[in-house]
């Protein structure tokens, strides 16, 4: 059976060498260098696989028997019993645990000098090894067995039904897409949208406190997703939990681009994004300095903005909020290895003067950071045993995906992914300015989540040195989503906080204390000092200038790609 682990990971380099020309290996394959290291690696794989064998001709048929190959922390795919009641399953499962570590251990000791094709070749591995999981085929699978035989045969005609409805929707089902409407019980938080242009709306929420801050706060959501990740439901809403503080909220939901705005650049962006969110904001409020927050993408596009203002002699905000937001792009983590000068290119020739990205092809790329999680645990849910997936509000809004105008993304992901030319000051021009980060000098407040694969925690702290104010720098539980949208209601996991200014993250967090709970109530506290004297709640919505144009949440949001 060590033929077997030859076989697979001789397999695995012949797909390297087919796919992976960026790492640009003569005879295309991939090589298994002679070093020390590597012998070590192959001479302790053999090893293993013998045991393993050895192991599995000693147990006794109807006995159980602690795994040689434990499952990784987290890994549900062998966690049934019936992995465990068949030796032939119990080794097959351990038999690909050893091949599947052994192949990650060679794509991370081998000798790439390219630190970005070393990532793309470690995500290929992670790829690779994922689909070949025996969990994902019938024929290797004893949960698709043992609920074939107890339906009945009834569970694989669901199953292929399942499928059939997926293949007409274009995508896998990870949730009940009848259980959620935006607007009945997702993204219900009272507010009125008192703007809007081509690219957006702007909400203003309704307050639900006698008294408020004189200080609104205007929230930047991604525009590569819905923004109700910020307003699921009630209980997990962030927005909603704002405005039950005492914020006058206001809220920038992006349209999801059709045909019309094809042409639509990161300076359309900036221009009728935050730049005329924040114009709105103020004449409504009277406020010449409102809050600021901005998430994910949401942030550069806030950051960037801030910094074309004062640019411009302004003066804009109070102090900024950035939840998991990149700003220097050095390390920009799993995302940042499938971006390349080809990949680039390729987009810059055929949408990068005009067009569109499909919602759902983003859709999958996110997914696949993710593949065990977001993809072969519904194809095995949904396809094999034939189960519909529970309803899940974070996974709707997941499968909800959006458009992106192709002139945004090509100068994006080369500005921002390849060359990380936001970090040097006055290298990018954005509406004409020369832009410097170092000139956005108000107390910024950074939240970053320490399992964050889109923006590595580490990359977001870099902030710290390009923001010219002072910085308070909160790192969270979990990942990109769970860590930010982690509701005070439910007051869970954990954040760390740390009085230090250090360089380096590492050192920064060395001298950090864990905190129990949601970081939204260490926030809250910090943004109240930020929100000037206490006034009574503006009970109109707009005025005189933008009134009402249709309840929150609008219908910008509700567009499907």
């Amino acid at each position: 059976m060590f033929k077997f682990g030859e076989q697979f990971a001789k397999q695995f380099f012949d797909v390297v060498g087919k796919h992976g020309e960026s790492l640009k290996h003569a005879g295309g394959r991939i090589p298994l260098p002679e070093t020390e290291a590597m012998s070590t690696l192959q001479q302790d794989f053999a090893r293993r696989h013998a045991q393993l064998w050895s192991h599995m001709l000693q147990r006794q048929p109807g006995s159980s028997a602690e795994p040689l190959v434990p499952a990784p922390r987290g890994d549900r795919r062998f966690s049934s019993e019936a992995w465990q009641e068949s030796p032939m399953y119990d080794y097959l499962r351990q038999a690909y645990l050893l091949n599947a570590e052994y192949l990650n251990q060679v794509a991370d000791a081998l000798p790439v000098a390219d630190g970005r094709a070393k990532a793309r070749l470690q995500f290929l591995t992670r790829q690779y090894v994922d689909a070949l999981a025996p969990s994902n085929f019938a024929a290797t699978n004893p949960e698709f067995i043992k609920k074939a035989l107890e339906t009945k045969g009834e569970s694989i005609s669901a199953g292929i039904q399942n499928l059939l409805a997926d293949m007409e929707k274009g995508r896998i089902s990870m949730t009940d897409d009848e259980a959620f409407e935006v607007g009945r019980n997702l993204a219900t938080t009272p507010g009125t949208v008192i703007y809007e242009n081509a690219l957006m709306q702007l909400i203003q929420y309704s307050p639900l406190t006698d008294k408020v801050a004189t200080n609104p706060l205007l929230i930047v959501p991604p525009c590569i997703n819905k923004f109700y990740i910020m307003d699921l439901q009630p209980h997990n809403s962030l927005v909603r939990f704002i405005v039950e503080q005492g914020f006058t909220v206001f809220l920038v939901s992006w349209r999801n681009p059709k045909g019309d705005l094809a042409h639509a650049s990161w300076d359309d962006y900036l221009e009728q994004g935050p730049l005329a969110a924040l114009d709105v904001v103020r004449q409504v409020t009277g406020v010449k300095k409102p809050n600021v927050l901005g998430f994910c993408v949401g942030g550069t596009l806030l950051t960037s903005a801030l910094a074309v203002a004062r640019g411009r002699g302004e003066d804009p905000v109070e102090s900024l909020t950035l939840m998991t937001t990149l700003l220097d792009f050095a390390d920009a983590g799993e995302l940042g290895c499938l971006v390349d000068e080809t990949s680039v290119a390729a987009r810059e020739a055929t949408i990068g003067k005009g067009g569109l990205l499909p919602g759902q092809e983003l859709a999958n790329v996110f997914s696949a950071l993710r593949a065990n999680d977001l993809v072969w645990q519904y194809v095995v849910g949904n396809y094999l045993k034939g189960d519909k997936p529970a309803a899940f509000d974070l996974l709707y809004w997941n499968s909800d995906s959006t458009n992106l105008p192709g002139p945004f993304l090509s100068w994006y992901l080369r500005n921002m992914y390849l060359e990380n030319n936001l970090r040097v000051p006055g290298r990018l021009k954005m509406l004409g300015v020369k832009v410097d980060l170092g000139k956005v000098d108000v107390p910024a407040y950074l939240l970053a989540a320490r399992e964050d694969h889109i923006v590595p925690w580490q990359s977001a702290y870099l902030a710290r040195k390009l923001l010219g104010g002072e910085t308070t720098f909160v790192l969270g539980a979990s990942g990109h989503i769970a860590g930010a949208i982690n509701p005070a209601s439910k007051n869970r996991r954990s954040f760390w906080t740390g009085d230090g200014q250090s360089a380096a993250p590492e050192e920064w967090l060395e001298g950090a204390e864990e905190q129990p709970g949601s970081w939204w109530l260490h926030w809250i506290e910090w943004l109240k000092k930020r929100g000037g004297k206490t006034i009574a709640a503006r009970g109109r919505l707009g005025n005189a200038t933008y009134q009402a144009i249709e309840p929150a949440p609008g219908r910008y949001v509700k567009e499907k790609s």
